[in-house]
């Protein structure tokens, strides 16, 4: 395939962050009034600011608050992380420390603001890995669009076609796949529906397996 790097998503992917962010972002809701369930923390997984603004208003009314639920959310989990960190997702240390072996380099593609995303990474031990770290914050449009994955393969020095992508929610499969990256697909919280199945290049079920297709 001629594969040159692989980028990943960090939330869910190799960081196993995402049921942190879905008890928090409904215990957030909840606390600002608002009926928040896991369904709609899962809605939002890997979405751009704007984008996670316009679908929660779909859900609960134009008044609702982005702003102060989504702080009070980073306040809860801020605590959390700080006293408990977060735990790896299975052999995510393994397939980095082997992909580097190989010789292909490694990107980072999140929504995840870049001091949070240093601060997570440094903490697992994973922060050495990266060649690349891109955030939401550092192009015009996030997930699902497709710029952030552009600025990825950008930043390592090879085309989309020439990178793998990893992610675990359909959001960011979109991108990748909008992007022209060959998009990968750890299911985390749910299993893919036909429509982001149809974007992947490949499911596997732990990153380990990601190893056979590089």
């Amino acid at each position: 395939m001629n594969i040159k790097a692989v980028i990943f998503d960090m939330d869910g992917v190799i960081l196993d962050s995402e049921k942190l962010y879905v008890r928090f972002w409904r215990e957030a809701g909840r606390a600002c009034g608002y009926p928040f369930e896991t369904k709609h923390a899962l809605a939002i997984r890997s979405l751009a600011r704007p984008f996670a603004i316009q679908r929660l208003r779909g859900f609960f009314g134009e008044d609702f608050d982005y702003d102060e639920v989504r702080n009070k959310r980073i306040e809860l989990m801020e605590n959390y992380v700080e006293q408990n960190g977060i735990d790896l997702k299975p052999y995510a240390e393994y397939t980095l420390k082997e992909l580097k072996r190989r010789g292909y380099k490694i990107a980072l593609a999140t929504a995840t603001p870049p001091e949070r995303a240093k601060r997570y990474l440094t903490r697992s031990g994973l922060y050495e890995y990266f060649d690349k770290i891109i955030c939401s914050a550092m192009v015009k449009l996030g997930k699902p669009e497709p710029d952030i994955y552009l600025k990825a393969c950008e930043e390592v020095g090879f085309s989309p076609a020439e990178c793998i992508a990893v992610e675990d929610s359909p959001n960011g499969i979109q991108s990748a796949y909008r992007a022209g990256c060959k998009a990968v697909m750890v299911p985390d919280m749910d299993e893919p529906d036909e429509e982001t199945r149809n974007m992947t290049f490949a499911i596997v079920k732990n990153l380990k397996e990601l190893l056979d297709i590089c």
